[in-house]
């Protein structure tokens, strides 16, 4: 039975598996529908998920997990996952229990971030601020291939930061799940790109109908906006933690502008006489989630 790395990406709507060998080749991959609202039915699921692929290539392997929110570091339960039926809840004792192993668990873009860092876009440099644009805004940080958690388990987090240098119609700022205004998360998920072109000109676009009608002045604006939003975002990371590699990832890590024009931004929000900022769109894509999970077994969270 030789050792496979097993990692989960938990989702809200599907849950996967991947298998990687120790030479990061992909032995097995499967998905399921995430049970909603139902804690032991998203037990089982992932319970199905890793014995599928144990038998499928007969190897026992380490499961790690990519999970919505986090596991607080002061009551080990489950917090942030708007996922709500995993909040409260012992989900690493749960599943060491029901695999009989232990589990490693970590935030769903501090795996995207550990993926691409391990061997991905950001593979061979020393830091790498992962992000996630997608319904929500998060980030992860990797420095020399391991992933920085903190005491308080929140390192890279940066979408529930304000939005730095926000203009006067910018104040206070649109309503944030997590009871504050003005989080980045409200400006630059797709979601807050909808709610901009809504709030400016009140029309109703989906973030890929925006995209596809750049041509048309008042969506140009609003990506114009949203480019400027993430240089100062990004500028306020760069000047704390100065990566080597920004890489982005979500849905709208799949609009090209971005690495074209962001980069020419940021120079004007950093405290320097120069700018190198290298965004990079991910290799692993969709896939670096699930990967990042396996990897959780590879490289230990900095500090431990």
């Amino acid at each position: 039975m030789s050792e496979i790395r097993i990692g989960i990406d938990l989702g809200g709507t599907k849950t996967e598996v991947i298998a990687l060998d120790a030479d990061q080749g992909v032995r097995a991959r499967h998905r399921m529908q995430t049970p909603r609202n139902d804690y032991a039915g998203t037990l089982r699921t992932i319970g199905a998920l890793v014995a599928k692929v144990e038998s499928e290539t007969g190897a026992r392997g380490t499961v790690g997990v990519g999970i919505p929110g986090s596991l607080s570091p002061f009551t080990g339960r489950m917090r942030n996952a708007n996922s709500v039926w995993l909040n409260g809840k012992h989900l690493d004792v749960d599943l060491a229990e029901m695999l009989g192993r232990p589990v490693r668990l970590a935030n769903d873009a501090d795996c995207f971030a550990l993926s691409e860092a391990v061997d991905g876009a950001g593979s061979g440099v020393g830091t790498v601020f992962g992000v996630i644009i997608g319904t929500g805004t998060g980030g992860g940080i990797v420095v020399n291939g391991r992933l920085l958690t903190g005491p308080n388990r929140i390192a890279g987090e940066w979408g529930h930061n304000p939005l730095p240098w926000p203009r006067d119609d910018e104040l206070p700022g649109p309503p944030c799940h997590c009871g504050k205004r003005g989080c980045i998360e409200t400006f630059l998920s797709g979601p807050g790109l909808a709610s901009d072109l809504l709030r400016t000109t009140g029309r109703h676009l989906t973030p890929p109908q925006i995209v596809a009608a750049a041509h048309d002045p008042e969506a140009e604006a609003a990506l114009r906006r949203y480019e400027d939003r993430m240089a100062r975002a990004l500028a306020s990371v760069v000047n704390l933690l100065d990566p080597d590699v920004i890489v982005l990832g979500g849905g709208l890590s799949n609009l090209n502008r971005l690495y074209r024009e962001v980069p020419k931004l940021i120079g004007r929000y950093l405290f320097s006489d120069g700018t190198h900022i290298d965004l990079r769109s991910p290799i692993h894509g969709d896939s670096s989630g699930v990967r990042g999970a396996a990897w959780l077994w590879v490289s230990r969270p900095a500090g431990s």
